[in-house]
């Protein structure tokens, strides 16, 4: 018996999911079913190949309610741009949630994965960061710094934004393409904790190893979302920061003992220092929020596979209304 199943190319996801509130809202829905305890998400599955500079995460989660979920294959091949290629690419299955059989090849080469990960950083921001946010600053300089600055957007209206990299040359551009892309001033910061001395929201995107931020850079009112600890290893933000937090907030609290920031804190022996509660327990309401707009707040992002089955669903189900994809018989 043949069956169809849909093919989208990254081409036809990009027209299908812009970085919008609907795709912010569709993240947060995900997370919240997360808060509500009956969505299974199987740990990362995570393969290093250090012959290559490379390593590859392959997440999932099954959501009730939804009638389908994803797999998502993600490799990163760092050396690849000194042979012409994309270092990030991937794709999403997407599979019936009733018969297991395959409904959707989603072709995206990581675009899914960086809508997504912005997606969960505009959630992070509209539930923890202050409610008047003037300046946001992000560390970093690729696609995710310019993205979680133009989601971190939709949710806090900032007027100004500050760019800090190690290579002066590529902050200054990614200054100028916030700039342009959000109508608003955005410059260069000399050092992150300049950085961190004028922003109410700080966002954190690059793969760093040693701390960027430490713990004098928290203030009274700052938010902080680090998403770029995603491996282990990886560490942004000095662990003393986690404990010094008046709300300390995970994707998921067992990913970020292994690959976030909390992991740090736990190779550091501050654990016991550091009381963290998950995303989707403050949206399901089991965990408070944000008491006060003195309240000094972080938000680890991993990034998670109930994210995945969430935008892949949406891609889906957006691209089959555009009339968008191929398919074929199987």
């Amino acid at each position: 018996m043949t069956r169809d199943v849909t093919i989208l190319t990254e081409a036809d996801l990009r027209k299908a999911v812009p970085l919008d509130l609907a795709a912010v809202d569709c993240i947060e829905r995900a997370f919240r079913e997360l808060g509500g305890g009956k969505v299974v998400m199987p740990p990362v599955l995570s393969m290093e190949l250090p012959a290559a500079n490379g390593e590859v995460d392959v997440k999932t989660a099954y959501i009730p309610g939804f009638d389908s979920f994803a797999i998502k294959v993600s490799p990163g091949f760092f050396d690849n741009p000194l042979i012409g290629l994309p270092s990030l690419n991937g794709l999403m299955i997407l599979f019936s949630a009733r018969t297991g059989l395959v409904e959707a090849l989603l072709l995206d080469n990581g675009y899914l994965t960086d809508i997504r990960t912005a997606a969960a950083g505009a959630v992070a921001a509209r539930h923890l960061a202050p409610s008047e946010v003037e300046t946001a600053g992000v560390l970093g300089t690729g696609v995710q710094a310019r993205l979680q600055m133009q989601a971190a957007h939709l949710v806090r209206p900032f007027r100004r934004a500050l760019v800090w990299g190690r290579d002066r040359n590529k902050a200054e551009a990614c200054a100028r393409d916030i700039a342009s892309l959000l109508g608003i001033e955005a410059a260069i910061s000399e050092s992150p904790a300049a950085l961190a001395a004028q922003a109410q929201l700080v966002i954190t995107t690059t793969p760093a190893r040693a701390p960027l931020l430490q713990t004098g850079a928290l203030r009274a009112g700052m938010h902080i979302t680090a998403m770029g600890s995603d491996q282990a290893g990886k560490n942004e933000i000095a662990p003393a920061i986690l404990a010094a937090a008046d709300l300390y907030v995970c994707d998921r609290i067992s990913q970020c003992e292994t690959m976030g920031e909390l992991s740090s804190a736990c190779a550091a022996s501050l654990q016991a220092q550091v009381s963290p509660v998950e995303l989707g327990s403050l949206l399901y309401g089991t965990a408070h929020g944000r008491q006060s707009d003195s309240d000094r707040t972080i938000c680890d992002l991993t990034g998670t596979g109930v994210q995945d089955t969430a935008i892949a669903t949406l891609a889906r189900d957006a691209a089959m209304r555009l009339g968008l994809g191929a398919t074929i018989g199987v």
